[in-house]
């Protein structure tokens, strides 16, 4: 009975040697398995598996967006990455609102249209400006930069005293200083170093604009020839920022060179910080942006030990923003990031502006003629914020070339949390939305014949009320900070040298041509050559000078005449 009993109850899993049996017949069979396969086979299979397991998170995270129907196994398009060209980014942003491509791990989205590219600048709970993997490597992962929210917020708020009307006339006299030095070099690369031939300009725009920078930021604590250091090795900085690349630092790569240039870049604004605080302790004054910043540290350093002392501080004495104390390296990586947002959207739109204006000699007719209107016909009047504020058609040509050819053509941005982008589609957390801005600034309803140079839209036509368009400097509460000093400093370059300089282009068919390289330049190498007007024009030869603004008069010919499109010596 007790055996009819355990024979009927007991389970044969509870016999060990009936478990014995069991485990030896799973793991003949699996071994078996992978007995009958070969190292190939095992590679393939696994290979597959990723392959699709690679296009199920591809077409997972597309939903409903357009975009290719598969991916490329896990590359996607990386060489068009690699080597983007305008026609096929026009291509995806006229291919819908959003859209999406998948290159290695990063799903990107791509917001083409006005109002979907401010949704994504406007909301900042659900994501944040990002940049490439190398970039936390190159400008270091506590850069201000990569702040988020409250903090982020803050951290401007001490940054927004350095770019009031007020401070941004202190750094002109450096700016101009600037100028008539490189525009000196300019007529002897093309009169003396070239004989008068034709030449890439690109590059001498490049160092000018480095320049530029580097004494607004930082004023006379950097020598001249670390600035053109910089200028040469930025480039390498920037080739190590595009949108694909190796994200670890591996020698003599794109991203090796580029942590090198940078590093020296924060080597040298390092020691000019610590100058400016030396100096700035003993009274100097302010002459560029780490004074004014140096400036206000130290006020609110002497303000904080009053009221610890209960020494009674009047009202007025109360600094705007009481900042705590920066290192000099820290300073230094701020800086940076200053020169970081300008050096290549400046190249391009100083590149453009040049070019644009030696093809259209009307319009540089007109920049000439009011900027000797406004002073009154002396060319050597430095410049105040007076001039520029007055400059309305010189205004009206910048806008109009960074309109035509915005130098920031999208701003990516990285998803922080599902963010449900329109009611059918939400981006993943994790994923690159980018807002383009180049849709919105060549928007046919908005901006008429946008494919045509037009600086007289600013002035007789409504695109300055277009200011939903208007993304040059995004939106939102990371705009640029400096938008308004990028502007002012164009209007004196251009305003400048129209009235000390001539130079013509050599036009090609692709001249107005797009190529990308982190922003965008002339297809074509800008070739120039220039001469110097031989002497300022008379006021009395300029018809409606008084009314410059309004009636924008064109050059008569004795004024033509003063303007050769030859070479001659600097008077």
């Amino acid at each position: 009975m007790s055996t009819a009993v355990n024979g009927t109850f007991a389970s044969p899993a509870a016999n060990a040697d009936y478990t014995a049996h069991l485990d030896t017949a799973a793991g003949g069979l699996l071994s078996q398995v992978l007995a009958g396969m070969s190292g190939w086979s095992m590679v393939i299979t696994v290979l597959l598996v990723l392959i699709a397991y690679d296009q199920f998170k591809y077409l997972w995270n597309k939903g409903s967006l357009i975009g290719p129907a598969w991916k490329t196994p896990f590359f996607g398009p990386f060489l068009s990455s690699i080597y983007p060209k305008m026609d096929e980014y026009k291509a995806k942003w006229a291919s819908g609102d959003l859209s999406c491509v998948s290159v290695f791990h990063k799903f990107v989205i791509m917001a083409s249209s006005r109002d979907m590219a401010r949704k994504v600048f406007n909301s900042p709970s659900f994501v944040k400006p990002c940049v490439v993997d190398a970039a936390y490597k190159i400008l270091r992962p506590n850069n201000w930069v990569f702040l988020d929210g409250k903090a982020h917020v803050d951290y401007r708020k001490g940054l927004n005293g350095l770019f009031t009307r007020q401070a941004l006339e202190v750094y002109l006299p450096g700016q101009e200083d600037v100028y008539d030095s490189y525009f000196s070099k300019f007529l002897d690369i093309t009169q003396r170093q070239n004989e008068g031939k034709p030449l890439p300009f690109m590059p001498q725009f490049r160092e000018l604009m480095c320049a530029v920078s580097c004494r607004t930021f930082v004023g006379h604590y950097i020598s001249d020839s670390a600035v053109k250091k910089i200028a040469d090795d930025y480039y390498m900085i920037t080739a190590a920022l595009e949108l694909v690349n190796f994200p670890i630092v591996i020698p003599f790569t794109k991203t090796w060179y580029g942590k090198r240039a940078a590093d020296m870049v924060f080597d040298e604004f390092s020691k000019c910080a610590a100058k400016s605080k030396v100096r700035m302790a003993a009274g100097g004054n302010v002459t560029c942006i780490l004074d004014g910043w140096v400036k206000s540290m130290q006020d609110s350093e002497r303000y904080r030990q009053k009221v610890a002392k209960g020494i009674e501080v009047d009202a007025a004495e109360k600094p705007a923003m009481l900042l705590r104390e920066f290192s000099d390296f820290e300073i230094a990586l701020t800086l940076f990031t200053f020169l970081f947002a300008s050096q290549d959207a400046t190249s391009s739109a100083s590149t453009w502006l040049f070019q644009l204006m030696a093809d259209r000699p009307e319009v540089l007719d007109k920049v000439r003629v009011e900027n000797l209107a406004l002073r009154d016909g002396d060319r050597n009047v430095r410049c105040n914020m007076d001039l520029l504020e007055n400059m309305t058609y010189t205004r009206a040509v910048v806008k109009e070339v960074l309109r035509y050819r915005p130098p920031v053509i999208f701003v990516p941005y990285v998803v922080k949390k599902p963010f449900a982008v329109t009611e059918s589609y939400t981006a993943p957390k994790g994923s690159m939305i980018i807002p383009c801005v180049y849709p919105a600034l060549h928007d046919p309803e908005v901006y008429p014949n946008p494919e045509h140079f037009d600086p007289d839209r600013w002035i007789s036509g409504d695109a300055e009320a277009q200011s939903k368009n208007w993304l040059v400097f995004g939106t939102g509460p990371h705009y640029c900070l400096g938008q308004t000093y990028a502007q002012l400093n164009l209007m004196m370059m251009i305003g400048k040298a129209s009235m000390h300089l001539d130079w013509k282009h050599h036009v090609t068919p692709r001249s107005e041509d797009i190529k990308v390289f982190a922003t965008i330049f002339p297809m074509v190498s800008l070739t120039l050559v220039g001469t110097v007007l031989a002497h300022s024009p008379s006021l009395s030869s300029l018809r409606h000078s008084r009314n410059v603004k309004l009636q924008y008069p064109t050059l008569n010919n004795s004024l033509q005449d003063d303007c050769p499109l030859t070479f001659a010596p600097r008077p």
